[in-house]
């Protein structure tokens, strides 16, 4: 962790949680406990981002392919998701920590619902870390609703069709006011986006690892930190241009 240059650590990371169940087959344990163990290193990956001032950090939780799962998943993984909320709301308020949710959230269950927007609104006074969880979300969906509210807002003359640019598309997204992820981290070895952020991911850095998410743990992300830090992040620029800036 000393090694880590403070004045290079990206403001928002976004990390794809994947190997759960793989996890828990090679121990021959039910998937369940892969998810049980997955929330242990998100946890500890939540303390170890706001320890070293990392401003947002996206955890891609469930998305809406997920509901294609079997129902009896689905409902476990839902349980698991209120009781995660129930014992951490404390510890997200006395850490100044700001949950915030993108995705359809309609589509959850009526008690699930109740208590993410609980403890939005419990945390949305904090100004420190925004812990940003990917609920019920789509990539391609975020960005078809953000198409159907532009042409609403350009039927109703709220806003005109010169007007439309990447600046305002992006506050139609469900990520309006963060700053696009500087690091991706994608854990089990698995070269896919899954369908996640699509847009604000233009420019970032993708990190995989083979380490399934529930072994996953600080050192893997300081892991990860320390190859983002080797990075030269041009955004379309040449070297030459990066050096002299």
């Amino acid at each position: 962790m000393e090694d880590l240059i403070k004045d290079k650590l990206p403001r928002h990371i976004a990390i794809i949680m994947d190997g759960n169940g793989r996890w828990a087959k090679k121990r021959s344990f039910d998937r369940m406990r892969g998810h049980q163990e997955g929330i242990e290193s998100a946890r500890e990956v939540v303390k170890c981002c706001r320890n070293l001032g990392i401003q947002v950090l996206t955890l891609y939780v469930f998305s809406l392919e997920n509901w294609s799962r079997p129902p009896i998943e689905i409902k476990a993984l839902m349980e698991l998701l209120k009781k995660y909320l129930k014992a951490e709301l404390s510890e997200l308020i006395e850490n100044n920590i700001r949950l915030n949710v993108i995705g359809d959230m309609h589509i959850l269950p009526e008690d699930v619902r109740e208590m993410v927007l609980e403890a939005l609104q419990k945390t949305s006074g904090n100004k420190g870390m925004i812990l940003n969880i990917a609920l019920s979300y789509s990539g391609r969906n975020e960005i078809v609703q953000a198409v159907r509210e532009i042409g609403k807002d350009l039927k109703e003359g709220k806003i005109t069709l010169d007007q439309v640019s990447e600046d305002i598309f992006e506050q139609y997204l469900f990520t309006a006011g963060l700053p696009d992820p500087d690091l991706l981290i994608r854990t089990s070895g698995e070269y896919r986006i899954s369908n996640f952020l699509l847009w604000q991911i233009a420019y970032t850095e993708i990190y995989v690892t083979d380490v399934l998410w529930p072994d996953f743990r600080k050192d893997n992300l300081i892991q990860a930190l320390l190859d983002f830090q080797k990075r030269e992040r041009r955004f379309g620029l040449t070297h030459e241009q990066i050096k002299s800036v």
